[in-house]
């Protein structure tokens, strides 16, 4: 799976000239004061919280241009290996979904990305109304791929929102950074479970 978090991004220039230099503290603290907003839709009230705090400014047209800017695929690229791993998990018949607590603009990034086809089933959790570690978001996500909870795997980087989410539910949960470091490692894993 894709986690919007695995995405990189490209380097975003304001024309803005109030904006001072993105702290990452910020950043942390951004996502900490948006998760009280109800994140549905296009995520506006939560993302511009995130930004303001991140940058130290409130100016709704830099947070537009920003909100803007992020909402096309070219200023995202996927982390190396992930395509090839994507790309080899289809082709071995593998049942692919994604299950993101993001926002409405997630479906036109995958698509920018060229690897919406890849996927089975694309969850997000402003269009389903349950977030992340709502059982019913990866019930939902089962669902769409005709697969029982036993039978799959959860690729997460979250202990709560994904592996007690995922556990809750009966998927075993696989995090990134701990579990896996590499996308090649999921396809192993994937291929090393189904033989079993």
């Amino acid at each position: 799976m894709v986690r919007a978090k695995d995405l990189c991004c490209s380097p975003f220039f304001s024309r803005c000239d109030e904006v001072p230099k993105v702290h990452h503290g910020g950043i942390q603290a951004g996502f900490l004061g948006a998760m009280a907003q109800d994140a549905q839709g296009d995520g506006r009230p939560f993302w511009k919280i995130v930004v303001a705090e991140a940058t130290d400014c409130t100016n709704n047209n830099y947070f537009e241009e920003v909100y803007q800017y992020y909402a096309h695929g070219d200023a995202w690229c996927l982390p190396d290996g992930a395509y090839r791993t994507l790309h080899d998990l289809k082709d071995a018949g593998v049942k692919l979904a994604v299950v993101s607590n993001f926002d409405t603009r997630l479906r036109k990034l995958l698509k920018d990305l060229n690897v919406s086809d890849m996927f089975d089933a694309i969850v997000v959790s402003s269009e389903v109304g349950y977030e992340k570690p709502a059982l019913e978001i990866f019930k939902i996500a089962l669902e769409q791929i005709g697969v029982e909870a036993r039978n799959a795997v959860h690729v997460g980087d979250d202990e709560t929102a994904d592996k007690a989410g995922a556990n809750a539910i009966g998927l075993e949960c696989w995090l990134w950074g701990e579990d896996l470091k590499e996308f090649s490692e999921i396809q192993h894993r994937i291929v090393a479970k189904r033989l079993r």
